[in-house]
């Protein structure tokens, strides 16, 4: 009879400590696939750091999504403290937009933003990234799951990410991401996160957002001198292609330049300096999708690219080059290598 009840009690306590066991990665997986289809929104605050310019550049970024039966909407902050020009993304009923609230401007798309591509400060965007890959890679570290993946993201110089999840309840707090040769490209630190978040009505309003950024601020003067800047090169050119032709003018507003690239991927890069729009202007370019270039985010369609940064506003346009192609050239011009006065 001891023997029988020494036995229940052995039985009790490996089902006790089998209980108080560490999940699996099958079980895992399973929690966050729950929680990917229970999702209803959030509210996030990470700090991004970049590491592909010639100095680390860092944003804070503020993320507010809100998902119902009818659409999923989307706010996303970017703020860097030495950079007058900051942006958003938004996604709500009229489309997908990149607001550059220091000009007062912005660009809508008709677009399947942000399903379409991995996003390194969506949520829900590094789950489907670890549930997608059959050959991701798991690990238990003190209070943290640790998930490495391959990705999905528009720069494929991001070759792979490491996903670092509390353990208790599955919210995100490091991600990093690196080349192929292992080197660090990209890292977010989550400071705060919050699930099942609420919402006012026009949280994601264009209008409100875009008044809410400049709320404050003395609006700069829209009737300068005529603008000058340095003529940025890429350094970055397809094989086969090179620079054909440079045409400078002076015009009311400042320096336009004219970049003509010629060969088997010919292109066409026009420079001017940025104007500030006295009434919010909305530019919509149809089919197409915000492009992160990591100093900037750029206004992307399947011939054409306009980004602004430091002053000019650049726009590319060509019927040769891949969408990956344009966003490289334009990676390729945060730093320029040769100027002309």
């Amino acid at each position: 009879m001891r023997k029988i009840v020494w036995l229940s009690s052995l039985f009790f306590l490996l089902l006790l400590l089998g209980a108080c066991g560490e999940k699996s990665q099958e079980e895992v997986v399973q929690d966050l696939d729950n929680k990917l289809q229970d999702m209803t929104g959030y509210k996030g605050k990470a700090s991004m750091t970049l590491e592909t310019g010639e100095e680390p550049r860092t944003y804070d970024v503020d993320i507010w999504h809100l998902q119902n039966e009818t659409n999923k909407y989307y706010k996303v902050d970017l703020k860097n403290e030495e950079e007058e020009q900051n942006q958003m993304i938004i996604r709500n009923d009229d489309g997908v937009f990149v607001l550059t609230p220091a000009l007062n401007k912005s660009f809508r798309f008709q677009s399947d933003w942000p399903n379409n591509n991995s996003q390194v400060y969506l949520y829900e965007s590094l789950i489907s990234d670890i549930l997608m890959d059959a050959e991701r890679t798991f690990a238990i570290h003190e209070d943290t799951y640790v998930f490495e993946t391959k990705t999905n993201y528009q720069n494929k110089n991001l070759h792979h990410q490491e996903i670092v999840l509390d353990s208790k309840s599955l919210r995100p707090e490091t991600v990093k991401i690196y080349d192929s040769d292992y080197k660090l490209l990209v890292s977010v630190e989550f400071s705060d996160f919050e699930e099942d978040a609420t919402f006012d009505e026009n949280d994601f309003d264009t209008d409100k957002n875009m008044t809410a950024a400049n709320l404050g601020e003395v609006p700069a003067s829209t009737e300068e001198e005529p603008a000058n800047f340095d003529v940025v090169y890429p350094a970055f050119e397809p094989q086969g292609t090179e620079l054909s032709d440079t045409e400078e003018t002076m015009t009311e507003t400042g320096k336009k330049v004219v970049l003509s690239y010629t060969g088997d991927k010919s292109f066409t890069i026009i420079e001017k300096a940025e104007q500030i729009e006295p009434a919010m202007a909305s530019v919509d370019v149809g089919a197409g999708e915000p492009v992160n270039l990591d100093f900037a985010v750029g206004a992307q369609t399947d011939d054409s690219l306009t980004w602004t940064n430091e002053g000019v506003e650049y726009f590319l346009a060509s019927k040769d080059l891949t969408m990956e192609e344009m966003a490289a050239i334009a990676r390729s011009m945060n730093h320029s290598t040769e100027s002309v006065k």
